[in-house]
């Protein structure tokens, strides 16, 4: 029995010692599996899991639109405040593609990014052919723009609006607002003030982001260092941009906005974006789960459209009176437009009271994006943008009337997705569950072997105690000793002595 209690505890010592072993190991040597499997799938590579989804953005892409009726045009005119009425959603379906991917020896890959847009009439509130009463945006933004420029400049210009019937506010459908309508005051701008409108045809103010690529981006691919991967080295060539009035405001900083270096910490996020002509800061706010998915959720500070005397290092972007808009006419064709997060959420409220008809919403019009900190790839997001014309009374262009200075929302949009489908099981699968069954695999092993461990230590001690107690209550018999050269003749002799005796 003792000796079957020793062979057991020897057996349960050794498999509580394996089990010790392979808890520390993994313990020790499985994060460093998950960091390399990390590196070796995130990197900008045709070898790695996540470089198909870069190239071919597989997350299905939403843009929905939102535009701002003006209901009361003739009072506007007047100089009464402007009534809106928000329109929509028209929402889109966006695919996301690149093209020109091209390796350098520098450990970076160029490429040219493309968005094509499909309405779904499913998803939206109206179709493309309704008619929505919106301000005259080029003939307004002419106006302004022409504001100081002669006199008799801005008495011809008048004089060619009325010829063309221009008037300060449109009906245009949906369609032509987004995607462009044919307008002779193109021609008759450039024929004024040739250079003014850089463009000819159509104008729309999305006919540039359909099936046109957003510049050509030049980002760092990781294979020799991790931490810069998807990091912008240049944009169009350019390591710096030439739009703004200061050396910080014009740096191009952050990734292209489309995945992010692993291993993040909760504190910020930025990237570049074309569309806003800026790099972009987006600032850490809680930490949740996508589907199962760890991330951290990043959102747009209130400093992000902050002016000058707010936050100092945003005056080269706008000498702006309010803080929540920024003015974006450097980089649009020198239009008066303006930048700003839906309904002026965050902004001055002079801006909101200004309009009558927004109704600013932390939950409808907050921009957000959820990522998940290992891998630096978005699991969820919703990036929100409004856009803006400032309008006023131009003194010498009748068709401006008594309109007072304004910054007017033309419409706001989202660019919403999410990882679904086979892309998130793949994903759960390879970076979220077999790292957290390795993590549960070292502690299930190391908790084993304390009990193990324990249980031969005990096994041991009866085993030791049992034996203890048999030597006590059964002494063992020593064996007499065996006579020796010596002795033996004496007691031989004695033995012969003994038998002599008994004879006589």
């Amino acid at each position: 029995m003792a000796a079957a209690r020793r062979r057991l505890s020897v057996g349960l010592g050794l498999a509580g010692a394996v089990c010790a072993l392979l808890g520390v190991c993994l313990l020790l040597a499985g994060p460093l599996i998950v960091k390399e499997q990390v590196v070796k799938n995130v990197r900008i590579d045709p070898s790695s899991i996540s470089f198909r989804m870069w190239k071919d953005i597989p997350v299905p892409f939403y843009m929905s639109v939102h535009f701002f009726e003006v209901l009361n045009p003739k009072e506007v005119l007047q100089g009464q405040k402007p009534v809106l009425n928000q329109r929509g959603p028209y929402v889109y379906r966006e695919f996301r593609y690149k093209t020109n991917i091209t390796f350098h020896d520098n450990d970076t890959v160029s490429f040219l990014g493309y968005r094509k847009l499909f309405f779904q009439p499913q998803l939206s509130n109206g179709s493309e052919e309704e008619y929505i009463v919106v301000p005259n945006i080029l003939m307004m933004g002419a106006a302004v723009m022409m504001e100081k420029l002669p006199s008799f400049v801005k008495f011809l210009l008048s004089g060619a609006l009325a010829g063309l019937k221009q008037e300060a506010f449109m009906n245009r459908t949906v369609g032509e607002i987004m995607w462009g309508y044919e307008d002779p005051l193109i021609d008759a701008i450039n024929a004024l003030v040739p250079g003014l409108i850089p463009f000819q045809g159509k104008f729309g103010l999305f006919i540039d982001l359909n099936s046109s690529s957003s510049g050509l981006f030049t980002v760092n691919t990781g294979m020799k260092n991790i931490s810069r991967v998807h990091m912008v080295d240049s944009w169009n060539g350019l390591k710096k941009l030439k739009y703004w009035r200061s050396s910080e405001c014009n740096m191009i900083n952050g990734t292209a906005g489309e995945m992010w270096p692993p291993f993040m910490s909760p504190t910020s996020l930025e990237f570049y974006s074309p569309d806003a002509c800026r790099s972009m800061t987006l600032v850490y706010e809680q930490s949740g789960k996508f589907k199962g998915v760890p991330t951290y959720r990043f959102v747009a500070p209130k400093t992000l459209f902050a002016n000058g005397t707010d936050y100092p290092p945003n005056e080269g972007f706008c000498p702006c009176m309010q803080s929540g808009i920024q003015n974006v006419s450097a980089c649009r064709l020198n239009a008066p437009m303006f930048l700003s997060h839906p309904h002026f959420y965050n902004a001055d409220p002079s801006l909101v009271d200004a309009v009558e008809g927004l109704h600013p919403s932390k939950d409808e019009h907050a921009l957000f994006l959820d990522v998940h900190p290992m891998t630096g790839i978005p699991m969820n997001c919703s990036i929100k943008l409004q856009l803006n014309l400032y309008i006023k009374q131009v003194s010498g262009i009748t068709q401006t009337g008594k309109i007072k200075p304004v910054v007017l929302p033309l419409l706001w949009f989202a660019e919403s997705g999410s990882i679904e489908g086979s892309v998130l099981n793949q994903f759960y699968t390879n970076l979220v569950l077999i790292p957290s069954l390795l993590d549960y695999l070292q502690y299930i092993f190391l908790g084993l072997s304390v009990p193990l461990i324990i249980s031969a230590a005990v096994l041991m001690a009866m085993s030791q105690r049992t034996t203890a107690e048999k030597s006590r209550h059964h002494p063992t018999m020593q064996s007499k000793p065996s006579p020796s050269s010596e002795t033996t003749p004496l007691l031989h002799d004695a033995g012969m002595l003994s038998q002599d005796d008994a004879e006589a």
